[in-house]
């Protein structure tokens, strides 16, 4: 018998690893397609639960249908024209890191640990009819070991918290990764976040409030043993809220009398 070159083995074994990477990258990339609906499905269904519409009885597609999704120019407050920037086909999370869509925060500014933001970013607008009820924006911001990425739902005033929805993060499970607890989630809703001044005013605590009367409107409960997280929620909305966020957007609509004015 001829003796087998003893570098058989090995060329078995690159031989096996070739096929094997490509039955996984094909795999991953006919799954690709898949994966995409299932992102924006959860999307979806985050967004409608910030607003406190969602329903696992009706099809997700079917509830969306009342929501309009826009573009708004996060400097200006505008909103962008479809034909320049298309909803769907825009991608927020990658934006803030280009150099066309995004735009460095100074430390002074950067109240949410993002050191980038976008430059335009999407708003989901609910409606009964032509009268839009709600709307819905998006809002992130770094936690302790995490960014927390969050759908915020007001009223048509553009003051009072309809709810909010937590849909990623990667915080420490029963502390900081308390914040996708319905129950405290439930506790916003009704929450100001402007006082009469114009000012944020919202506040995650460190621990339970103790107000009463109107200051009560401005307060929700920290998470218990997850201060760093409180603290991270709290800037966030402090952020999003304020002249660098949505801020020129929700001054710009109440100046035009509000979305049904």
């Amino acid at each position: 018998m001829a003796e087998e070159h003893p570098l058989k083995p090995f060329y078995s074994v690159l031989v096996l690893a070739f096929f094997c990477s490509l039955l996984v990258s094909g795999a991953a990339v006919g799954l690709r397609p898949f994966q995409e609906a299932n992102k924006q499905l959860d999307q979806r269904k985050n967004i409608l639960r910030a607003a406190g519409i969602y329903s696992a009885e009706i099809p997700v597609d079917k509830q969306f249908e009342k929501v309009e999704t826009r573009i708004v120019d996060l400097v200006s407050g505008e909103f962008v024209s479809e034909q320049v920037l298309a909803p769907g086909e825009y991608n927020q999370r990658k934006a803030a890191f280009t150099e066309e869509y995004g735009r460095q925060l100074s430390p002074g500014t950067d109240k949410a640990g993002l050191s980038r933001i976008e430059k335009y970013s999407l708003v989901y607008l609910i409606k009964d009819g032509q009268n839009i009820q709600q709307v819905v924006l998006p809002v992130r911001g770094k936690g302790l070991w995490s960014t927390m990425f969050a759908y915020v739902a007001l009223d048509a005033d553009l003051n009072t918290i309809q709810g909010i929805s937590f849909y990623e993060h990667g915080e420490t499970p029963g502390l900081g990764g308390e914040i996708e607890n319905p129950k405290w989630q439930a506790s916003w809703s009704g929450k100001k976040v402007y006082d009469k001044s114009d000012t944020v005013r919202f506040s995650v605590l460190k621990g339970e409030s103790t107000a009463t009367g109107e200051e009560a409107a401005f307060e929700v409960d920290g998470l218990s043993g997850a201060t760093m997280t409180s603290m991270g929620v709290n800037d966030l909305m402090h952020f999003w809220f304020g002249e660098h966020g949505f801020k020129p957007f929700i001054d710009r609509i109440q100046a035009q009398g509000g979305f049904n004015g």
